[in-house]
């Protein structure tokens, strides 16, 4: 068994970004072999709304995390981050590669100024994935549980659902670090500012489950899935894939809680017993 370790420690340090780097997958792109999808697939494909949101967003989180790396003074994590900003860029490039390969509708993503606050884009930006991630996991599993997808595709994009699993495995270790190196009047600043941060994520969402409330493929896209999707459904399916993905990583590094715990509170709300399990962010 591995010895403990304390958290905010040069070891902690050392553990979460070599846990990060050794797990780094090398792949190209722009070397993908798109497989033949059929004109139901296709139309499937092509009526989901979230093809721009997903080419913006990913192309913005590349260019957050890409420009904290050269603010960061220690080495460790300036290279580990440099490295998440690779990997968030390699996204953007498989999903636009994704929309024009299949011409599902997308338009070119916009290059707005980078925030002034780059480090605070950047914490916001890791509680935003945080949420998307949760999510995700569900959605690519029930996306493979329904055949919604072919098999095909949705293995050509498990890499990036697992690169986003070491993401947010990253940044809340990355928060914990961080706070234990300020002088303790610092700390509740710090504290407020990552509160904040998620509070913005939450009310972000919010106004997303909105305006998806009106879209018609989210109101008749489930006629499509053949499997439970109900809320407590989904959201056990959420849990259990996020414990799965999570799992493979040295089990003495945090995990990420508010989203999970956000998820467990509402299925004791709806009746549902949820056990809760791991170590978490604090």
């Amino acid at each position: 068994m591995a010895h403990a370790i304390t958290v905010g420690s040069e070891e902690h340090k050392e553990l979460f970004c070599r846990v990060f780097t050794e797990t780094h997958l090398a792949y190209d792109p722009e070397q993908v072999d798109w497989p033949e999808l059929d004109e139901a697939t296709l139309a499937r494909l092509r009526a989901l709304p979230f093809w721009n949101e997903a080419v913006s967003t990913e192309h913005d989180v590349a260019r957050k995390v890409q420009a904290l790396a050269p603010l960061e003074p220690d080495r460790v994590l300036r290279e580990a981050i440099a490295l998440q900003g690779f990997e968030e860029g390699r996204h953007a490039k498989l999903i636009r590669a994704l929309t024009s390969h299949y011409r599902l509708p997308a338009d070119p993503p916009d290059e707005p100024p980078l925030p002034a606050d780059i480090e605070w884009a950047f914490i916001r930006t890791g509680y935003g994935e945080c949420f998307d991630s949760f999510f995700a996991f569900g959605l690519i599993q029930m996306a493979k549980d329904s055949g919604f997808f072919p098999e095909p595709l949705v293995k050509l994009f498990e890499p990036i659902v697992q690169e986003e699993a070491r993401h947010i495995l990253f940044f809340v270790n990355w928060i914990a670090y961080r706070r234990a190196q300020q002088t303790l009047p610092r700390r509740p600043l710090d504290w407020s500012r990552c509160a904040m941060a998620m509070a913005l994520q939450v009310w972000a969402r919010i106004q997303t489950a909105r305006g998806a409330a009106t879209d018609d493929f989210m109101l008749k896209g489930h006629e499509s899935i053949s499997m439970d999707v109900s809320p407590r459904g989904f959201l056990r399916l959420c849990l259990r894939e996020n414990d799965r993905r999570l799992s493979p990583y040295d089990p003495r590094l945090l995990r990420p809680r508010f989203v999970p715990t956000i998820a467990r509170t509402a299925l004791g709300v709806l009746g549902l017993p949820a056990k809760l399990t791991g170590k978490s962010d604090g």
